[in-house]
């Protein structure tokens, strides 16, 4: 059964919970035209056992080698003796038989691998998905199946990031911003750098021109690492961030607060035509304003149209991920339409970004009752399977 939508419709997080819930053997496709770029994971009853970007792919050996792992005598070594009567040995099964390397060692690198793969496609916001289920025997080859990683483990991680992107937006609001070189202090005090090397790489593509997206896509790191990289320098002094004229807080916009307000007062005396037409008016203008997503929902319930409800709260979760009000609102919808995989996702991140908040019990106990929901939905469909 294929399973493919637009990243707008269905988030990339959603995609790899149903995949696990169902325990699903594939290939998931990611295709971005922004980025011109494509994201390639596969899976194994439910778990992720390879996965790469396109822009990004590079060998094993080679990260091995860049990382300081092996030398260049190793991998020359280890080429050798492919070449002498190993034609068929794969590289880093040569590596770790000469020593070079532990298999442990090859595990880290290629978890970390599936890992920083994984994480980007997270911060895709559009583009579109596409899974083709598979044999596992099809999957891919032994080297890139060597481990499985819970795919459980790597969305409570992307959270923890998404926690950490709500930390560092304050500084580094988008990966649109452009980093300079802080002006030279004139105050007489002489100071010295003292960077890591994967900060003075980030440091060496500022040029006042690029964005974060374009400096990781030069790199070939991932846009999050780049970003926690330019917040540090930019907390220390080193750098500064510029925003595009075309990327002006929205907030700012003080034809799109009028418009806003005016739906606002419109629904509040109960003229919801004018209402929506106000809010999809100024969505005609800025798709990606969330709040105008958020309110439009709320005048599409009053209608009970749930199913266009749920449609712009997930557009709402696209534009703005951070907000736990979304979050919440998107749960209690998509069960009204019965999307009970996007219920519990929704409630979850709303428990990360807000696990102190009023409506924590609630949304606790909703999340219980669901699951409950779910386990007596699933043995009834196993009985009727089973006659």
């Amino acid at each position: 059964m294929a399973i493919e939508g637009p990243l707008r419709e269905l988030g990339i997080h959603d995609v790899f919970q149903l995949l696990d819930l169902s325990r699903k053997t594939g290939v998931l496709r990611v295709a971005s035209e922004l980025r011109d770029d494509e994201g390639v994971v596969y899976f194994d009853s439910g778990r992720v056992v390879h996965a790469h970007v396109r822009s990004k792919a590079v060998p094993l050996e080679l990260t091995l080698l860049q990382s300081g792992k092996i030398s260049k005598d190793d991998l020359e070594s280890a080429r050798a003796r492919r070449t002498n009567g190993r034609a068929e040995a794969d590289l880093v099964d040569l590596l770790v038989e000469g020593g070079a390397v532990t298999s442990k060692e090859i595990e880290r690198q290629l978890r970390m691998q599936i890992e920083s793969v994984v994480f980007e496609l997270m911060s895709w916001r559009e583009g579109f998905f596409s899974f083709e289920e598979r044999a596992a025997n099809e999957l891919v080859h032994t080297r890139e199946a060597r481990i499985r990683v819970s795919t459980e483990s790597l969305l409570m991680e992307g959270a923890r990031r998404i926690d950490e992107w709500s930390r560092i937006a304050d500084k580094v609001p988008s990966l649109a911003v452009v980093p300079v070189l802080a002006p030279v202090r004139d105050d007489g005090e002489a100071s010295q750098l003292d960077l890591l090397p994967p900060e003075w790489e980030v440091l060496s593509m500022i040029d006042g021109s690029r964005d974060l997206r374009a400096i990781a896509g030069s790199l070939g790191r991932p846009e999050f690492d780049i970003a926690r990289v330019v917040y540090g320098l930019v907390t220390t002094g080193v750098v500064e961030v510029r925003t595009p004229d075309h990327a002006t807080p929205l907030a700012e916009d003080h034809g799109t607060e009028s418009a806003l307000a005016q739906a606002r007062a419109a629904l509040a005396r109960g003229a919801v035509d004018e209402a929506l037409t106000a809010a999809r008016g100024v969505l005609a203008k800025e798709p990606g304003n969330a709040r105008a997503h958020l309110l439009a929902a709320s005048i599409l319930g009053t209608l009970n149209r749930r199913d266009e409800v749920v449609d712009e709260l997930r557009r709402a979760v696209r534009a703005d991920p951070l907000t736990p009000e979304i979050h919440l609102e998107l749960g209690f919808a998509a069960v009204y339409v019965g999307d009970f995989v996007t219920a519990r996702s929704s409630w979850e991140h709303f428990l990360r970004l807000a696990p102190t908040g009023p409506e924590v019990g609630r949304v606790r106990a909703a999340i219980e009752a669901l699951t409950r929901l779910m386990h007596v939905l699933e043995a009834h469909a196993e009985a009727v399977a089973n006659g």
